[in-house]
Formats: C-alpha cells, sequence, structure tokens
C-alpha cells in the first residue's frame, strides 16, 4: 500500500482524533511485541493508523491461499486453460505462493500449482511472468517513473497487504469497524481488524484482517459471505521471515527454448501482463452505481470479449443467462453480456440485471 492510499481511507475517523489516534500509534507501536506476549490493546482507529504507517516491506514468506466460492474445481490443464485465464484458476482451490520482497522495485511471487510453477518477477523497471507449464515469458520494460510504483501481475497471487489496501478502501459510513481478539500468524501476534458492512444488500457479512503488532504489516485477510459461517475466501502467511531477501531472487532469465513476449510499456496495464490498447475516449469508463459495499460497476460494450467468444475454461465456470452468461460466487457476481459489456458487484444477480437493463 502506498502512503497516499492508506490516507485515504483514514478520512472516515473523526477530524479532532486523527492527533489523538497518530500520537497513540506512535507510542503503542514502540513496545515490543511477541508471539507470546499479549499485544497493547488498540482501538480501530489505532490499528488503521498502525496499518498505514507501515513502510513498504522487506521480507520472505509462503502465503496459502483458500477458496470455497462455489466455484468448480477448474482443470490445470487441457483446452482453455492458457495464462489468460489464470485469474480464474487462482479463484478456485487451495493455492501456495512464496513470495519475495524488498520495497516496491523489488518483488518475486512464485505460485505453485500441481505441476507448474508461475512466476511474477520485479527488478527496478524491469518486469517479466513466466509459466514453466508451457514455457512461456512476458517481459516489460516499465517507463522511467515507474520506480517506486508497486505492479501485480493477474496470475500471481495476491498478498495479505494488497488485498487489505483494496478491502479498507472501502471503509466509510457503511462499515462498522471494530477490533477482535487478538490472534497467530505465521507466528507474529496480530490484531484482528473486523470490518462489517451495515448494508443487508451485499453478498459480504465481514472482512478480518490481520495486522502485524509490530509492524502494522497485514499478515492475512478473511473474507465471509452473507450467511455462511466459515470464511469463503482467504490469504495468510503461514512463515514469514522480516528483512532484505537475498538479491539474486529479482533478476530473472528466460530458460533456454522459452517463447519471450515483449510488451510495449505504453502499452502495458498496471496489473496483466498482456498489452492493452489504452482507451481512445471516455466511453470506455466504467459506471458506478450505487455506494459502497453494495455498488455495481458497469463496463461498457468493448472492455471485455463477449459472451460468445470466452474461453472453455470460462464457459465451465459460468451459466448462460438471457443475453449472456453469469459467474457467480458466494462473494461476487459478475454477468458477461452478449454485446461485450460486463455488470460486476457483490450484490445479488437481479441488482446486476436492473444496471445491465438500463445502459
Amino acid at each position: 500500500m502506498t502512503r497516499a492510499g492508506n490516507r485515504a481511507w483514514l478520512r472516515w475517523l473523526p477530524a479532532a482524533a486523527v492527533p489523538a489516534v497518530i500520537a497513540a500509534g506512535a507510542l503503542a507501536g514502540s513496545l515490543p511485541a511477541s508471539a507470546g506476549d499479549p499485544l497493547p490493546p488498540k482501538t480501530p482507529e489505532q490499528v488503521l493508523q498502525l496499518i498505514a504507517q507501515h513502510r513498504e516491506p522487506a521480507l520472505s514468506g509462503t502465503l496459502e491461499q483458500s477458496s470455497e466460492l462455489g466455484l468448480p474445481e477448474l482443470p490445470k490443464t487441457g483446452p482453455g486453460t492458457d495464462s489468460s485465464n489464470a485469474w480464474l484458476e487462482l479463484l478456485t482451490g487451495p493455492h501456495t505462493a512464496r513470495v519475495y520482497l524488498d520495497g516496491p522495485d523489488n518483488a518475486r511471487v512464485q505460485v505453485m500449482d500441481r505441476l507448474a510453477e508461475r512466476n511474477a518477477v520485479r527488478h527496478g523497471n524491469e518486469l517479466w511472468f513466466y509459466n514453466s507449464k508451457d514455457n512461456t515469458a512476458s517481459h516489460v520494460q516499465l517507463p522511467a517513473d515507474g520506480a517506486g510504483k508497486r505492479v501485480e501481475g493477474k496470475d500471481s497471487a495476491v498478498t495479505p497487504d494488497q488485498l487489505a489496501s483494496m478491502l479498507l478502501a472501502k471503509i466509510d459510513s457503511s462499515t462498522e469497524v471494530t477490533v477482535g481478539a487478538d490472534v497467530q500468524v505465521a507466528g507474529r501476534a496480530a490484531y484482528n481488524l473486523v470490518l462489517t458492512p451495515k448494508s443487508v444488500a451485499t453478498l459480504v457479512s465481514s472482512v478480518s484482517v490481520a495486522v502485524d503488532g509490530q509492524t502494522g504489516l497485514p499478515l492475512g485477510v478473511q473474507v465471509k459471505a452473507r450467511g455462511q459461517a466459515d470464511p469463503v475466501f482467504g490469504v495468510a502467511y503461514t512463515n514469514l521471515s522480516l528483512g532484505a531477501p537475498d538479491a539474486s531472487l529479482f533478476t530473472f532469465s528466460p530458460p533456454p527454448g522459452a517463447t519471450v513476449k515483449e510488451v510495449p510499456a505504453p502499452e502495458y496495464k498496471a496489473g496483466t501482463e498482456h498489452a492493452t490498447p489504452p482507451a481512445k475516449d471516455s466511453t470506455h469508463k466504467p459506471a458506478v452505481t450505487g455506494s459502497g459495499w453494495d455498488s455495481v460497476i458497469a463496463f461498457p460494450a468493448g472492455t471485455a470479449t463477449s459472451a460468445s467468444e470466452t474461453s472453455a475454461l470460462l464457459q465451465q465456470a459460468t451459466v448462460p443467462v438471457q443475453g449472456g452468461r453469469l459467474l457467480s460466487t458466494a462473494l461476487v457476481n459478475v454477468l458477461v453480456l452478449d454485446d461485450g459489456r460486463v455488470v460486476a458487484g457483490s450484490v445479488p444477480v437481479e441488482r446486476l440485471q436492473a444496471a445491465a437493463a438500463e445502459k
């Protein structure tokens, strides 16, 4: 998370409370906390400030991701399992990833599949994505002004820090924020920050963020769906070592025989390794209806491949509905329409259909 991004979700705090929160966070953050010691009590505001103060981490660790979204277990090989659908594979079943970070300019994420491995490697302005299953690699030479800016690949595992940043951005008056009992994650004592939507229209029941008691680094995130007792999605460190990893981990050379695709920097879109032509006008900007947890986002025609041209893998994960196909999970529903429009949100299908009908 960037510090600017952190401050954005602190706007929900009463203005008069901010100086006291900063002071309390600075004092409490200086206290040592080991895995066996209870953490100093903190208010939700103080835990949020602790997260906001944490720096880009230097660490090595293993992540475990679990998904019980209601999607089928998708095949790892076979027709339709090309790398462009890797994001869909990551939403099904458990996944393990090794993560190495050293500030915003050095990162490596290794997603361990059953019989293959995917790598996303960032070193300065060099960005590589590699899939051992088909021995293919994509390379991006980021522009000079890309230094210090975080870039993630859409087919690499999301870290708790990244997921927490997205979910914390939803904090506003529609969210109840509390602190539960302390938890242990990767052998470290952590605060349990709980976000509970006040809206009854959203599919999200609650979000729990385990926040390291010493550094403020999010160590794990669990998301519960309405009407279900167990988390339907979670990602957390199972082991963690703070400190800079070996610098050699951030250099990458394609293996012999690898097919390498060069992606021009002007066409590179953050969060994907594929070339994406920039929108020529404002007609490709998404429209948002509603607010907070029950908002609906609609992408115009031309944003995505039409439903009739979706891959075999996406066809397997969706069901036909009038006008397109529906990807339905416990947390998010997505309508891919025949005309290329996409409507999505953490809301019931009826809300998406109503939004699609409005055009």
